[in-house]
């Protein structure tokens, strides 16, 4: 790549992610997203247009989002959590199975081209954002049926997919907690804290192999780029506090249904992309 063009345009870029940083931290904590969904296809574009290897460039928009997800995740828990909305017991339990997916999805993922984890993402998170929009909202909360034998079933699944996508976790995770008796709040917070297992996970994960790939795009490290880490950082950690807040006080089915809708959106803009690759 031309490190001249990406010196000169790095200001505009600089912009463009700040602008994009605002929303994916107040979704990071509304939605308990980690940001994944709105950075990964933000970053896809910026570092597509910066010039980076199109081999690598889906690659490190999704390492670079689980780079952001760690201290935006820590902000939308810790908001959470003084609404009494995290159980810790299944962030312990089920966390613990999520964490094993996403090494084996980071590894998986490696092996895939930047249009197969294209597509691979846009499909995903379609049939989850339609999940979500027709799914009812259970008012009272029932965790019997939450056996050892499900959490590792779905646990493996979600991290797996996770680990390819660079999210959170709560694309899965919401709806899986929510269709064992979780209300919203209590699967939005519970799935943030299981974000922060993930998005360290992912971190390290995606380091080892772009560095083990020999990924080498200007300011960047394996797989992940630092301008972007400490642009979206900051205004993530921010706005997730905004968000976090904000889900506690509106209509649990409007959530519900504006998480389900907002994953439909972003799946048929990467789809286009996937047949425009």
């Amino acid at each position: 790549m031309d490190i001249n063009f990406f010196s000169n345009q790095y200001f505009i870029f600089a912009v463009l992610m700040i602008f994009a940083a605002l929303p994916a931290g107040f979704l990071a904590g509304l939605f308990g997203i980690g940001g994944g969904l709105v950075s990964v296809p933000v970053l896809y574009y910026v570092f597509g247009a910066a010039g980076f290897n199109d081999n690598y460039l889906m690659h490190i928009a999704v390492g670079t989002s689980f780079s952001i997800i760690v201290p935006t995740s820590i902000s939308s828990v810790l908001t959470h959590n003084k609404f009494g909305a995290v159980d810790f017991n299944v962030v312990k339990s089920f966390g613990l199975f999520v964490v094993i997916g996403v090494i084996f999805g980071a590894l998986f993922a490696s092996t895939l081209k930047t249009q197969q984890l294209v597509l691979f993402f846009s499909v995903i998170i379609f049939f989850l954002g339609l999940y979500l929009i027709f799914l009812k909202n259970n008012e009272i909360e029932s965790f019997s049926e939450f056996k050892l034998q499900y959490k590792i079933i779905f646990g493996l699944i979600t991290g797996f997919i996770s680990g390819q996508m660079g999210l959170g976790g709560a694309v899965m995770n919401v709806p899986v907690l929510k269709f064992f008796g979780y209300n919203i709040n209590r699967a939005i917070g519970s799935a943030a804290a299981i974000g922060f297992l993930i998005s360290i996970t992912g971190v390290i994960g995606f380091l080892l192999i772009g560095g083990y790939k020999g990924a080498d795009e200007p300011l960047t490290i394996g797989f992940i780029n630092i301008p972007a880490l400490f642009i979206f950082a900051p205004i993530t950690i921010f706005m997730a506090k905004i968000g976090a807040k904000t889900v506690h006080n509106v209509d649990k089915k409007i959530i519900t249904r504006l998480f389900g809708l907002l994953n439909v959106i972003v799946s048929i803009i990467l789809f286009f992309e996937y047949l425009n690759y």
